[in-house]
């Protein structure tokens, strides 16, 4: 993906639309803007014009809307150009086709930021905040991709490798004169900063394992007897009848998944099978399964029906069950009740519900929410959040910090603590992207949609 090629890409979705956009960046910006859009001097930069947009064989292909920012203003640090046309995905067909003719070639997924961040406009950690941006299921996530944006991680970082530095400067002062022995007052301020920096990565990394539960969702399983009043939970959380509801036992035998909001969180929560012993050999199936989407679930609702006996549940399903991670819906109080409160697994967090009624909905979406609040939103003091990529390297800053202090209680020579922390930096460095790794920048951009 060499920089100094002209490329393009549709910045809207597929399908009809009011309005369509197609993105340009590169040298034949202004050539495309003379030649197909009739504009004989420079355009005025950042300002939309009205123009009809002409292809190589003098055919109108549509009226559209342009804006022109050169390499100074532009998101990629190259000029740029975006045409807006009316939203029929033919003419915007036309228009690629046209556009790929006068020189443009398509773009690669993440192409526009992967050439904004080689440019220099973007650190790695606000290129992936990009993706992190559009990729949003959740208030917290959203927050968290608007200050990576807006560079708060790569402040950060950088806070620790100012400080990081100042330590190596420190220690190499003293490899180079070697009659001058690191005093122990030095070593002692040392370990405490290098115990400093060791806190505020493991904090940061303590958030990476709750990223892609923002991101992608908390799987939740409601588990449960037949009729306890699962699938009656799903559709009172969606707000529609997306599961069938039957009295007879069996009903639901594949597993019926839906995205949706609850407080600040978006959660996938899929809909189960009845836990029972017996049944025909569908079923059966139908149960295996269910236990597999137990023991991968990040939180399970256990629906109890308070009309009934307390129900048993298999030992391979308890083993997976966690007080903190888990809620007991106690279902059917609109009934003479059975179940006493408490009886069924007492140690666990619980709240009582009609489900038939819609008595004490309101007060368990309350309750949930808090719960995936409490349990599944960890950020920093500064709200910041790492991904995967952070905290692994990270982790390499943490063994080689915890490898400095070693060193430097042990008195070994300063040569072994420099080592130590230069290694620390190289870390940091592969964070904010101050390394020229393409197999890693392929890896990440390639995530990214077209356009972007």
């Amino acid at each position: 993906m060499p920089l100094g090629e002209t490329i393009m890409a549709p910045a809207t979705p597929d399908g009809e639309s009011a309005i369509a956009m197609i993105r340009v960046s590169g040298p034949l910006c202004l050539e495309i803007i003379q030649n197909a859009l009739g504009e004989s001097n420079l355009p005025v930069a950042r300002r939309a014009t009205l123009a009809y947009y002409i292809d190589k064989r003098e055919k109108i292909i549509d009226q559209v809307l342009y804006t022109y920012y050169p390499s100074s203003t532009s998101y990629t640090g190259e000029p740029l150009l975006e045409i807006c046309s009316h939203g029929n995905p033919l003419i915007v067909h036309k228009l690629s086709e046209d556009l790929i003719e006068r020189g443009c070639r398509h773009a690669s997924g993440g192409e526009f930021t992967r050439t904004a961040f080689l440019n220099g406009k973007l650190d790695l950690v606000q290129a992936e905040a990009v993706c992190d941006l559009i990729t949003a299921r959740n208030e917290t996530a959203l927050d968290a991709a608007q200050r990576q944006l807006a560079g708060a991680l790569g402040k950060k970082i950088n806070e620790y490798t100012d400080g990081l530095l100042q330590i190596i400067a420190e220690v190499e002062a003293y490899i180079d004169f070697p009659e001058d022995d690191l005093p122990v007052e030095r070593s002692e301020d040392i370990q405490a900063r290098i115990c400093l920096l060791l806190n505020n990565f493991k904090d940061l990394i303590e958030t990476s394992r709750y990223k892609s539960l923002l991101q992608n969702g908390i799987k939740t399983v409601i588990l449960g007897a037949p009729n306890a009043g699962k699938s009656s939970l799903l559709n009172a959380l969606i707000g529609e009848d997306r599961a069938i509801v039957s009295p007879v036992p069996g009903t639901t035998r594949d597993f019926i998944t839906e995205q949706i909001m609850i407080g600040s969180c978006s959660i996938r929560i899929m809909d189960t099978a009845g836990l029972h012993d017996g049944g025909d050999e569908i079923e059966r199936m139908g149960i295996v399964k269910t236990i597999e989407k137990i023991k991968e679930a990040d939180f399970h609702i256990i629906v109890v029906d308070v009309a009934a006996a307390p129900p048993t549940l298999p030992d391979e399903i308890m083993k997976c069950l966690c007080k903190k991670m888990a809620l007991i819906l106690e279902n059917k109080i609109d009934l003479p009740k059975i179940l006493n409160e408490n009886v069924f697994l007492p140690e666990y967090a619980r709240c009582r519900v009609s489900l038939k009624t819609r008595e004490g909905i309101a007060e368990f979406r309350d309750q949930l929410a808090n719960i995936f609040q409490s349990n599944f939103v960890k950020t920093t003091a500064d709200g910041l959040i790492v991904s995967a990529r952070h905290a692994s390297a990270l982790k390499l800053a943490v063994e080689s910090l915890i490898s400095a202090g070693s060193v430097l209680r042990n008195r070994e020579p300063a040569e072994i603590l420099a080592s130590e922390l230069r290694q620390v930096l190289r870390a940091l460095q592969e964070i904010v992207g101050d390394v020229d790794n393409e197999i890693i920048l392929d890896k990440l951009f390639s995530t990214f949609c077209i356009g972007k």
